[in-house]
């Protein structure tokens, strides 16, 4: 019985390897399947902008040294946008230049007869850009130089306006959504320094130094094209 036990084995053994055979592969995997590419921030890019901004204003009179103190601004912004990024690992690295209509402004009554009134007709920015993406998002920093107008005089009245350059700073972060458009929200500070408003459009008995420093918070949307 035993004998005949062992003989059925064998027997089951014998049939059964050649299939066991055709079932293995005849050669296992050596390396795990490629993954898809991730998320490719390299490349030019065009867009629009537009926000908000606020900030304060100061009239000095340089004869007596009399000022009005700061006094609040605000306004709306919206403009266009071009830039390039470069991307090497997580890390990327790019340049951005926008330029934007402006209309902030603000005024006080302190010192002043009438008026006196600071405003800001444009705003433009040249900025370099570093981030550190995780994959179609990309937090950033961003700072440069910043060229705008400062326009004072009275409320209702003539008004002096110099273009000034100064420097901005801030931070933003930008998403990819689908196919080749992105979107962004980013926080700028901006700081055009001073321009020197005469006595005969900011009264005083001297040139008028006039400040204007503003935060900018905006969205834009931008149209990515890929590298080749």
């Amino acid at each position: 019985m035993k004998r005949l036990l062992l003989a059925s084995v064998g027997l089951i053994v014998l049939v059964a390897a050649p299939a066991l055979a055709a079932d293995i592969p005849a050669r296992m995997p050596t390396k795990a399947p490629a993954m898809a590419p991730g998320y490719n921030w390299s490349g030019w890019y065009i867009g629009i902008n537009g926000g908000g901004g606020f900030g304060r204003s100061r009239w000095t009179d340089n004869a007596t040294g009399f000022t009005t103190g700061g006094f609040n601004l605000r306004g709306g912004l919206v403009g266009g946008t071009i830039g390039a990024n470069w991307q090497t690992g997580a890390w990327v690295f790019g340049l951005e230049g926008d330029a934007d209509w402006s209309s902030i402004r603000g005024s006080t009554a302190v010192g002043c007869v009438v008026n006196c009134e600071t405003k800001n007709n444009f705003l433009a920015t040249v900025r370099g850009r570093a981030g550190y993406a995780f994959g179609s998002v990309l937090p950033y920093v961003t700072g440069g130089l910043a060229v705008g107008d400062i326009d004072a005089g009275g409320r209702g009245l003539p008004h002096q306006s110099t273009t000034k350059a100064g420097w901005t700073a801030g931070g933003g972060v930008e998403w990819a959504l689908a196919g080749p458009w992105t979107a962004k929200v980013e926080y700028l500070y901006v700081d055009l320094d001073k321009m020197s408003c005469s006595i005969a459009t900011c009264g005083g008995t001297g040139a008028t130094d006039v400040t204007l420093r503003s935060n900018v918070v905006r969205a834009g949307v931008n149209y990515r094209f890929s590298p080749r």
